[in-house]
């Protein structure tokens, strides 16, 4: 199937207009628990609630998944518009602008379009594959660090929940060796910021030992149209099957694959 991509990132792009109205109009409103240390807001309802009537209309053959309300099935439908209304809740609830709109097409089970707006930071990224990633009209480009004792990398939030024990093992074990051999590390609580700046250079890589497709869908597309080496922890190509989001200057790739599986033998 051949897309027309630079028709669809002008309708993703205008979908994201319109969620970024909403967040910048718009108290956070409400908050209610999802579950153990999570949480959704007015504000996060209202967002995905305004881009998937807009998706809908503008694109009724393309499928939706929205973190809050779900999706829908569309019979035969091979591309799915993937939403996080807001990614980064935690810390817009808490007052922090470390937060961002996200916006990914997925065909079959790769990204292949992904829109990211940080509002409270006023930077917009964008990317269609095989036509490179952008914030604003700059063409991005990941790092060239070689050297993962010359990296700072970011690392995904840990897991909440009745499993969190079991699943911050390897999260933890992680951050131990990361804690011994890079420059830096840091979490910002937002996939999408996360990706956004490994496709910057101002991460040298990420790794989220998680793979929700409305958290990655966007950032996956920008991140490896800038360059980046985007896998999961065994050095397979990311897919939305894929069970981590690995992303790394090219540089760093094999550094990183090793920290990872270092890391097995302290869980």
């Amino acid at each position: 199937m051949t897309l027309d991509m630079q028709a669809l990132l002008a309708i993703g792009s205008s979908a994201v207009d319109q969620a970024v109205a909403v967040v910048r109009e718009t108290t956070v409103g409400q908050v209610t628990d999802k579950g153990d240390r999570d949480m959704v807001s007015a504000l996060d309802l209202a967002v995905e609630d305004r881009v998937r009537s807009f998706l809908t209309k503008e694109t009724p053959e393309i499928g939706f998944l929205g973190e809050e309300r779900g999706g829908e099935n569309i019979a035969g439908a091979d591309l799915t518009w993937a939403l996080d209304p807001v990614d980064g809740t935690a810390n817009l609830v808490h007052g922090l602008p470390l937060c961002g709109v996200s916006l990914g097409l997925v065909q079959g089970d790769r990204s292949v379009l992904g829109i990211i707006d940080l509002p409270f930071l006023q930077r917009r990224f964008h990317a269609a594959e095989g036509n490179g990633a952008y914030c604003g009209n700059s063409r991005l480009k990941t790092s060239d660090t070689r050297a993962l004792e010359s990296a700072i990398v970011s690392i995904g939030d840990y897991a909440v929940g009745g499993a969190a024990r079991e699943r911050n093992r390897s999260r933890l074990a992680v951050t131990s060796l990361l804690a011994e051999r890079a420059l830096r590390v840091r979490m910002f609580g937002s996939a999408a910021i996360d990706l956004v700046w490994a496709a910057s250079g101002k991460v040298d890589a990420t790794i989220a030992m998680s793979n929700h497709p409305w958290d990655m869908a966007a950032g996956v597309c920008i991140a490896r149209e800038a360059g980046c080496a985007v896998m999961d922890a065994d050095g397979m190509a990311h897919t939305v099957n894929s069970t981590e989001t690995i992303t790394a200057a090219p540089g760093l790739r094999n550094a990183v694959l090793k920290l990872l599986k270092d890391s097995r033998s302290l869980t």
